[in-house]
């Protein structure tokens, strides 16, 4: 800049004048004053240029300054995935401290519909109902046979539908017990009833009649004797399969909002417990009234831990990675012996899911955000070579001509395309 502040002085031109002015007179005598003026000439054309030049300067400082300020990068990720084709073989139990267990969803329900009548018919129905039987007896088991009667506290006599063994009672003296079905004796509404308490009639006269005893689990209902509307075979057949089809619907939704958090539940792996003890049938205004009583069976998993035992039986060096299975709903799940199993005891399953299924890998984004912090961007791709979860990703740094990344995390956007 000296040298151009020189060239200046140099160039500058100074013209010098000699003013002479009267002043006031005083004592008669006229005095004179005499006035140097100095006018300088500065180039106009140079103090222009060296104004914008200035402003410039400014603008292009501010630009960077602000762009530097609002500097921001966007990191697009694509995980890795692995694709199989399954068909294996588990088995899961109730323990929930085991490697692989399932929880057993249980939602009871009803559905009713009407059928148009086609004539009248006779009816009889015995009620029928559930009952708990416990055994204050002694420790050991206690048998009772199918028919056995129990005598209510209403007066009239039941039977159980099945043969029964009542486990005994634990070393604390709590009674066992167990759910069995039960019928009325005798065809009509008066068997109809509230909750009884149950005697068992077999043991009248013996130790037993006061210390193995029965209570109801719920009402007795379903007894009827006369004429109600009569429908075909075809139309109560029909009738019998959308009430279970609805019903089944509506339990499913029941269960899928009941699920917890980080768990599944396969469409296959659902189940509706129906029987003709189920089914009450009631006249009503000339027609038939149809209602199903049922109870929704499902088997639910620990989605993380039945992915990664997936993975670990068909990914070779599976090393325990957080992954999911992007289908994994999709999944077909066929149960072992579905038709031997007792629901309402079951401790262990047997099952195969098959099928194709999508390991994704997750990642975790707080650490690779840390990892990128005050990276050059020529070192992206060796922060890129410690994580064997991401298969590829692009770096995209604003403004295009900053060459690192921002220190602070809140500038860093990571975008991770996970499969649906």
């Amino acid at each position: 800049m000296s040298k151009y502040l020189l060239k200046d002085m140099v160039q500058t031109k100074h013209n010098i004048k000699e003013i002479t002015r009267e002043g006031p007179v005083r004592n008669g005598i006229k005095k004179e004053h005499k006035i140097i003026e100095i006018e300088t000439n500065y180039p106009k054309n140079k103090s222009r240029y060296m104004l914008w030049l200035v402003a410039v300067i400014s603008i292009i400082f501010c630009f960077f300054a602000i762009s530097f300020l609002f500097s921001k990068v966007e990191v697009k990720v694509d995980p890795k995935t692995e694709d199989l084709v399954l068909n294996e073989n588990l088995s899961a139990n109730k323990d929930s401290s085991n490697d692989l267990f399932f929880n057993l969803v249980v939602i009871p329900g009803e559905e009713s519909g009407i059928v148009p009548a086609t004539g009248e018919k006779e009816m009889s129905l015995k009620a029928t109902g559930t009952v708990i039987v416990y055994n204050a007896f002694s420790s050991s088991p206690q048998t009772l046979s199918i028919d056995t009667r129990l005598e209510g506290s209403n007066g009239k006599i039941y039977k159980t539908q099945t043969k029964t063994v009542v486990p005994g009672m634990n070393n604390k003296g709590i009674p066992g017990s167990i759910e069995v079905k039960i019928y009325a004796s005798v065809a009509g509404t008066e068997y109809n009833s509230s909750p009884l308490d149950f005697k068992i009639v077999g043991f009248k006269g013996t130790s037993k009649y006061l210390k193995i005893y029965a209570r109801s689990k719920g009402e007795i209902i379903g007894g009827f004797k006369g004429k109600i509307p009569a429908v075909s075979d075809a139309e109560k057949t029909s009738a019998l399969a959308n009430l279970k089809t609805t019903l089944e619907a509506k339990l499913l939704q029941k269960a899928t909002d009941q699920i917890p958090s980080g768990f599944v539940l396969f469409k296959d792996a659902i189940f509706l417990n129906t029987n003709e003890n189920n089914v009450s049938f009631t006249a009503k205004e000339n027609n038939l009234m149809i209602t199903m009583k049922g109870t929704l069976y499902g088997f639910i998993f620990d989605e993380q831990k039945l992915t990664k035992k997936i993975a670990k039986d068909n990914i070779e060096k599976y090393d325990g990675s957080d992954i999911y299975i992007s289908n994994i709903k999709n999944l077909i799940f066929t149960l072992a012996n579905k038709d031997n199993i007792s629901f309402g005891d079951i401790q262990n399953i047997n099952f195969n899911l098959s099928g194709p299924a999508k390991i994704v890998w997750k990642l975790d984004i707080n650490k690779f955000i840390t990892d990128l912090l005050g990276k050059s961007k020529k070192d992206f791709n060796q922060v890129l070579f410690q994580y064997g979860n991401i298969d590829s990703a692009t770096l995209i740094i604003s403004p295009v001509w900053k060459r690192s990344i921002p220190d602070q995390s809140k500038k860093i956007k990571v975008i991770i395309n996970y499969p649906k």
